[in-house]
């Protein structure tokens, strides 16, 4: 059974970096670059049982803003639906509820995160997809 869980004590960030510098868009980043990186933003870990077999980290303001970046599932755990089970935790924590915009970047992967409600920005080939939900809908209608 696949679990997601955003505890510090059960990520493994050496595990995630050692993924996340094979990755296209951090290739190589160092350690203390990604590190600090994870320092300042909300972690996610897949597991199965204790052992992580996918990553993901949120930046966020907490209140109208976040970043998904680093949404990654080791080689031997793909095609398993790990990276939905991911993506679900990530959308469902009590810290990124009631944002007004949910943004990430993607080379490849938009059909998983069009089930989520991501859409695409621009170009309809390009990679930047958000979430963006209208002021209103959060805080109702403006007062003159």
């Amino acid at each position: 059974m696949i679990r997601v869980s955003s505890d510090p004590h059960e990520i493994d960030l050496r595990l995630a970096h050692a993924w996340i510098v094979t990755s296209y868009w951090s290739a190589n980043i160092p350690w203390e670059v990604f590190e600090k990186a994870c320092r300042n933003s909300t972690l996610f870990a897949a597991l199965d049982g204790d052992r992580q077999i996918g990553f993901a980290r949120a930046v966020t303001d907490g209140a109208t803003f976040a970043w998904l970046c680093d949404v990654f599932v080791s080689e031997e755990a793909r095609g398993r639906g790990v990276a939905r089970r991911l993506i679900e935790g990530v959308i469902a924590h009590q810290d990124l509820q009631g944002l007004r915009q949910f943004v990430l970047g993607t080379k490849d992967a938009h059909g998983l995160y069009e089930k989520f409600g991501f859409e695409r920005m621009g170009d309809p080939g390009g990679r930047f997809m958000r979430i963006l939900r209208p002021a209103s809908a959060l805080y109702g209608e403006a007062t003159p």
